[in-house]
């Protein structure tokens, strides 16, 4: 059975986003907000990156200034592998079956991370597309962003170009260097006509892989965490290495594995895989 309306469908086709509140039930909102906790108070026993994740990278990243009277982690990597309640958020919330609504019937996990902006953050997210950096045989990816906290104008909301979904797949690579960003000129247009995503805790975002977004630091006292989940369709088969390798990658969530390959035509330059903890060392470095 269908979760979102016929009418929330054609927005999001038009668009390529949409916000809609209560993804996940009160009970597993608070044991997502629970396990962050305690990775933010496991943080302030670390000054750098830390952790392992499947392909030996960090799994906690830190940003500059972080310490362990103001901690400041700003990225989980794989919190699925390593939580049950990101697991069951990732593959049995009402967050699952709107991404089966817009792309299905078949879907498959992809990766999943959390971003996270606590209060004083300085992490900014440069404006991109998600396909650049994932590209698959054709484009039908959502990238699900759970808000674990409320999501206000000042703490650093996700900010998105509607309609940009359907334009141009951007650059990242700029004078040779994979910066993670577009130019300085298509982030300008961006900002110029950006729509912020805001809701209470339990709101999710999903946002199509090709649509142009970024966001400002946390100028506020309250949090900003974000669970980001990855789904592809199940016929939508990768180009690169997945940048955040993980156990679940592939697992079909939704449906039925066809053993089907759907392409599209498009042109794009494959990524640099990252090799620090998180985009944002990709991004800062550019």
């Amino acid at each position: 059975m269908a979760t979102l309306t016929p009418q929330q469908i054609e927005f999001f086709n038009e668009h390529g986003y949409l916000v809609v509140e209560n993804a996940v039930d009160a009970e597993s909102l608070q044991a997502l907000r629970d396990d962050f906790n305690g990775w933010v108070e496991e943080s302030r026993n670390h000054q750098e990156a830390y952790g392992e994740a499947i392909d030996g990278r960090p799994r906690f990243d830190v940003e500059s200034g972080h310490t362990a009277e103001v901690p400041a982690l700003r990225r989980v990597n794989g919190p699925v592998e390593v939580s049950e309640a990101y697991y069951q958020a990732m593959t049995g919330s009402r967050m699952t079956q709107m991404v089966a609504d817009l792309i299905g019937p078949n879907i498959k996990f992809h990766h999943s991370k959390i971003n996270s902006k606590l209060p004083g953050g300085k992490t900014a997210v440069k404006w991109h597309q998600d396909f650049p950096f994932t590209p698959h045989s054709n484009d039908d990816l959502i990238t699900a962003l759970l808000m674990v906290d409320e999501v206000t104008d000042e703490n650093g909301p996700l900010e998105v170009l509607p309609g940009s979904h359907t334009g141009d797949i951007h650059s990242l690579w700029h004078d040779g260097k994979f910066t993670g960003a577009v130019d300085e000129g298509v982030a300008g247009d961006c900002q110029k006509n950006a729509v912020k995503c805001k809701g209470p805790a339990g709101s999710v975002c999903l946002m199509h892989t090709r649509l142009l977004h970024g966001s400002a630091p946390n100028l506020s006292n309250a949090p900003r965490t974000l669970f980001i989940a990855v789904y592809s369709a199940e016929d939508a088969v990768p180009y690169s290495p997945n940048p955040m390798p993980n156990k679940f990658e592939g697992m079909v969530v939704k449906g039925e594995a066809t053993g089907q390959v759907r392409s599209i035509d498009y042109q794009l330059e494959l990524p640099q895989i990252p090799k620090g903890a998180s985009f944002f060392v990709q991004q800062e470095a550019g």
